[in-house]
């Protein structure tokens, strides 16, 4: 795949969503909530996505920390959880995510190689920064991109549009990575020669265009994308 730039989606593709319940779970061993943090996980994060759709249909955008807190809520109200404590505890460590494993080896591998890597992401500057800094991957990145410069979240072409204005080069000489398949999708339909990380085996998702390959996770992309 001939391109001059690999641009990753941030939450869900290099950052675990499903680290900071866990963690939680893991301080929390023995309470009665600990059995139930994968469901509260996979509530919160399709909670954060749905209203980030519904927020740009409507029109009312707010900031991906105004949406990963609402989804919270609601996810805590749909387990039976009422205590703050843990709220404002899961909160503060979804500002530190984890990488997957791979990432750090994979960015290093490209910027080796000479390829540029950027992130395009729903994540608003301070969220990022800190799931940056968290993960130690700052310096493999040439450029940190936030829908808030446009208002409204992915898959909006207004947000893809951003990465021309970035890093100078039209869709075609970019390759854009995601673990989610309409985020892939749509990043085909702009253009893009997108990838999509399907890393729980998932079906793909039935849009007006498809990624043009399809990876288990982010080990194979060095020996995928190559400058053009």
């Amino acid at each position: 795949m001939p391109v001059n730039a690999c641009v990753f989606d941030a939450y869900g593709t290099l950052f675990d969503v499903a680290g900071a319940a866990r963690a939680a779970a893991a301080q929390d061993e023995g309470a009665d909530w600990v059995a139930r943090w994968p469901q509260l996980a996979a509530d919160w994060r399709r909670k954060q996505l749905e209203y980030t759709w519904l927020r740009g249909l409507s029109g009312t955008h707010a900031d991906f920390w105004q949406v990963t807190a609402d989804a919270l809520d609601w996810a805590l109200d749909a387990a039976e959880l009422s205590e703050p404590a843990l709220r404002t505890r899961l909160l503060a460590l979804y500002r530190e995510l984890p990488a997957y494993p791979e990432v750090p080896s994979v960015l290093a591998a490209l910027r080796a190689r000479g390829m540029p890597c950027a992130i395009l992401s729903n994540g608003s500057p301070a969220m990022l920064a800190d799931a940056i800094a968290s993960a130690g991957i700052g310096e493999a990145l040439s450029a940190v991109i936030s829908v808030e410069e446009v208002g409204i979240f992915k898959p909006a072409p207004q947000v893809y549009a951003l990465v021309e204005r970035h890093l100078g080069l039209p869709p075609a000489q970019v390759g854009f990575v995601s673990a989610n398949s309409w985020d892939a999708c749509s990043a085909a339909a702009f253009g893009f020669h997108s990838l999509w990380v399907n890393r729980e085996g998932a079906p793909m998702d039935r849009l007006a265009a498809r990624p043009a390959q399809v990876l288990g996770d982010l080990s194979p992309l060095p020996d995928i994308i190559k400058r053009d």
